[in-house]
């Protein structure tokens, strides 16, 4: 499973960072969605990206594959 980010639609709320620190991070000068080791999905962070997925309040995440 690959993650994709449209960085035009982040607005910078960091619930992706809330539900999967592991994954996600935040810009410090932009606030926008920065991906941590790549966009492949490891198995034990599914369920986490899973959560930000829906709880990213302007849609920029979603999953591909």
């Amino acid at each position: 499973m690959r993650i994709e980010i449209d960085p035009g639609r982040c607005m910078g709320s960091g619930q992706c960072v809330i539900a999967a620190g592991a994954v996600f991070d935040q810009s410090g000068e932009t606030g926008e969605v920065i991906l941590l080791g790549g966009d492949t999905v490891a198995e034990q962070q599914e369920e986490a990206v899973r959560d930000a997925i829906v709880n990213c309040p302007s849609g920029a995440l979603s999953l591909a594959g």
